[in-house]
């Protein structure tokens, strides 16, 4: 593989495996702004990943797994949105044990799932500029995921900047007594918050089983939902900064083991160099959250 064709795939690779992540972290976001704290995330991705694939290898449609992932994320979200803000349950436990059942459900009703074949969403190449040098198939030849997730991006910004909804959200999360006065219901906005975190980690669960890498396996998001709230983190609760630190953090799990095939980087084609190489994006993880601890103290969170 020459340079060029790695920083291609690179590339590539960034856009399509960051965009779970970016998905995951928006959704987050949305949850966080309002006042709650999910940790599920992991936990709803592999509910979502593993009812998405039955789903499209059940009816022959992806685009119906995709919005079965989004349901089994959203049923989640609303299980810890009535522990959490109906019944003042603990968020940081609550979310755990989402987590920890979201696994668990997948593992057991996606067992006869492991080895089957499905459908996958649909590629896309724009005709021309696919074949630019360089960077026309990274950029102009894409899963319909990776389009969809940017658009998600922007439309989540825009209503979280721009519209009342967001207003009112960040008011719940930031001054709820403020926000009763103007008769905006906290409770209301923190569960609509919550569902909303929900879907978007359903579609980002869906979306590894159904175009990332497709089919279903037991753990297939990796642990990709907790990388999600570190890009959360990361965030500071903007969705432009998840979109850098998602395709960063996709473009590092792909390419890191992409290294192993290059012919000019001999050290990396030790055999015991891919578990070091698949565990880097987490050591990343880590010290991204302690920079980010660190400047904590030049913010307020949520209150």
């Amino acid at each position: 593989m020459s340079p060029a064709a790695f920083l291609t795939d690179l590339i590539a690779a960034g856009l399509l495996a960051g965009t779970p992540l970016l998905l995951a972290a928006v959704g987050e976001i949305f949850a966080e702004r309002s006042g709650v704290l999910n940790l599920g995330v992991e936990g709803m991705m592999l509910a979502a990943a593993m009812f998405g694939f039955w789903t499209a290898h059940a009816t022959g449609s992806p685009w119906l797994g995709l919005l079965a992932g989004m349901a089994a994320g959203g049923a989640l979200s609303l299980v810890h949105a009535f522990g959490v803000v109906v019944c003042g349950g603990d968020a940081v436990v609550s979310g755990l044990a989402l987590g920890f059942f979201g696994a668990g459900l997948a593992s057991v009703l996606g067992g006869g799932l492991v080895g089957v074949a499905g459908p996958t969403l649909p590629e896309f190449s724009i005709a021309g500029l696919d074949q630019l040098p360089f960077l026309g198939r990274a950029l102009f030849r894409f899963n319909v995921i990776v389009p969809l997730g940017a658009l998600a991006t922007v439309a989540s910004w825009v209503v979280m900047e721009r519209t009342r909804f967001g207003l009112f959200a960040k008011a719940a999360g930031e001054a709820p007594d403020a926000a009763r006065a103007l008769g905006v219901s906290p409770r209301r906005q923190r569960i609509a918050g919550v569902l909303i975190g929900g879907l978007f980690a359903g579609a980002a669960g869906a979306s590894c089983s159904l175009a990332v890498t497709p089919g279903w396996v037991d753990n297939i998001t990796g642990g990709q939902g907790w990388i999600a709230i570190g890009i959360v983190i990361f965030s500071r609760l903007k969705p432009w900064r998840a979109a850098v630190g998602a395709l960063l953090f996709g473009a590092l799990r792909r390419g890191l083991l992409d290294l192993q095939g290059l012919p000019f980087l001999p050290f990396f084609k030790n055999p015991n160099l891919g578990y070091f190489l698949a565990m880097v994006p987490y050591l990343a993880t880590i010290a991204v959250l302690t920079a980010e601890g660190y400047a904590r103290t030049r913010r307020r969170n949520p209150a």
